[in-house]
This record gives structure tokens, C-alpha cells and sequence, in this order.
């Protein structure tokens, strides 16, 4: 067994150790906020029905997931929201690919999305009403537009990093354009590309449902704002921890993604 060998059979319990550890600080987080909450349900501080306790919410979630409406409501918000992201995160990768290989373009557009970047798309909506109408093509450019900002701001980044060797190696083949994209630009930043479209899938959630909210008559964020208007919390509370559930479970399979191709395996940590 040679020296490396028995350092990386050393380093494995440590590392399964130092995960175990923060899988056991998460849960610990979880049923630290889970008991706060059930405590100021029950305490009577807070207006009852404004924070309904845990088994209210439970109950309302089991209903919720055995209804019909729920789910056709969630492929309405899917759908925009995968358009969206479509749209938003391809057109930032090549606005940033576009910004990374010419100087002129850099310094004369970059500044302005770093400029309008952190501006709240929310009040752009009007415009898009007016523009795609009512419908879900103002909820889709609405996602869009939030989700090409920090999708075009990374990938511009990550131009600037990629090592200048292989973008020569790819020019003195001859490549043409769309191969020195495919083969060298992409393949060379896949991670902070993939981190930008985590940002991007992030927003464009946000701003689908905030317009659903908005103006609509299907789709999650029109339930969550029905649910607000009946003033049936506990429902709204398990729409939100749905919504919650799967914005983070597409966020996790996006980076084990990420860890898998730059190193090769999933990280012990993540």
C-alpha cells in the first residue's frame, strides 16, 4: 500500500466524521426552529390563525397533496418557471460569452448589468403586461428577465478566468466560433456556469410566483395569494414549504452536478 494510499484511507474517516457532524448541526437547526415555532403557536403571543401550530400545517400539506388543482397549479408554475429560465439563463450565457470576448463590449455594456442587476424586476411588470399581456408569457418574461442578470454578470466573469493557453491551443486548430464555444469557453467554466444558472433558477422562481401573485388565475403563486385572501394560513404555510422543497431539491441536484464533473466525485460536504 503506497504513502498515498494510506493518507486518503486516513483522511476518509475524518471527512465522513466532519459530514456526519453537519448533517447532525442541520437536523439540530430544523427541530430548534420546528420547536420555536410550535411554542409561539401555543403560547398565545401571536394571534392563533396568523401562526397556526405544526399538526395544522401537516394536515393542511396531506390535503394539499392529494388534490388535483394543486398539481395542475404546480405545472403551470413549472412550466413558466423552466421558460424562464430557459430564455433568461441561455440569453445570459451568451450576452456573458459575448462580453468575455470583446473588450470594447465589456467595458462599454458590463457596467450597466452590474447597474440594473440589483434593481427589483417587480417593477418592470406593467411594462410586461402591457408587452406579453396577461396570460404566462408576462409571468414567463418576468422570470426571465430576473434570471438573465446574474446568469450574464458570471459567465462575463468566468470569461476573464479561463486560462489564455487553451483559448491559443483552440485558435491555432482554427476553430470557428461556435466550436471554440462549445470546446474550449464552456468546458472551461462549467462550474461558475452552472452556479450563475443556480443563482438564475433561484430568481426566476421568485419572480414568476411574485408576478403570479401579481396577476393570475393558475399557478402556485396564485394559490398562495388565494389562500391569503381566504385567510387559511395553514394552507398557505404548506404551499410555502412545497414551493420551499422544490426550489431547494432542483438547487442540490444542480450542485451534486457540479461536484460530480470538476471533481469527479460527490463532495463529503455538501
Amino acid at each position: 500500500m503506497t504513502t498515498t494510499t494510506l493518507g486518503r484511507t486516513k483522511n476518509r474517516p475524518v471527512k465522513m466524521d466532519q459530514a456526519r457532524a453537519v448533517l447532525i448541526t442541520r437536523i439540530g437547526i430544523v427541530v430548534v426552529l420546528l420547536a420555536i415555532w410550535e411554542v409561539a403557536a401555543r403560547s398565545g403571543l401571536l394571534y392563533r390563525d396568523v401562526v397556526p401550530s405544526l399538526l395544522l400545517i401537516a394536515r393542511a400539506l396531506a390535503r394539499l397533496l392529494v388534490e388535483p388543482t394543486f398539481y395542475a397549479n404546480l405545472g403551470v408554475t413549472a412550466g413558466e418557471v423552466a421558460l424562464a429560465i430557459l430564455i433568461g439563463g441561455g440569453g445570459g450565457v451568451a450576452v456573458g460569452i459575448l462580453l468575455g470576448t470583446n473588450r470594447f463590449l465589456q467595458r462599454a455594456y458590463e457596467p450597466l448589468l452590474h447597474y440594473l442587476g440589483p434593481t427589483p424586476k417587480i417593477i418592470f411588470f406593467p411594462l410586461l403586461i402591457m408587452w406579453f399581456g396577461v396570460g404566462p408569457g408576462s409571468k414567463v418574461a418576468m422570470g426571465a428577465l430576473s434570471s438573465f442578470f446574474p446568469v450574464a454578470i458570471s459567465v462575463a466573469a468566468a470569461m476573464r478566468e479561463i486560462d489564455t493557453v487553451l483559448i491559443r491551443v483552440g485558435l491555432s486548430f482554427r476553430l470557428n466560433v461556435g466550436q471554440m464555444i462549445s470546446k474550449i469557453y464552456l468546458p472551461a467554466m462549467r462550474a461558475p456556469v452552472i452556479n450563475g444558472l443556480r443563482i438564475g433558477l433561484g430568481v426566476a422562481i421568485i419572480g414568476t410566483l411574485l408576478a403570479e401573485t401579481k396577476l393570475a388565475n393558475q399557478g402556485l403563486g396564485y394559490a398562495v395569494i388565494q389562500t391569503y385572501a381566504t385567510f387559511d394560513m395553514p394552507r398557505m404555510y404548506a404551499l410555502l414549504i412545497v414551493v420551499f422543497l422544490l426550489a431547494v431539491g432542483v438547487n442540490v441536484v444542480l450542485g451534486r452536478y457540479t461536484e460530480l464533473r470538476s471533481t469527479g466525485r460527490p463532495s463529503d460536504a455538501h
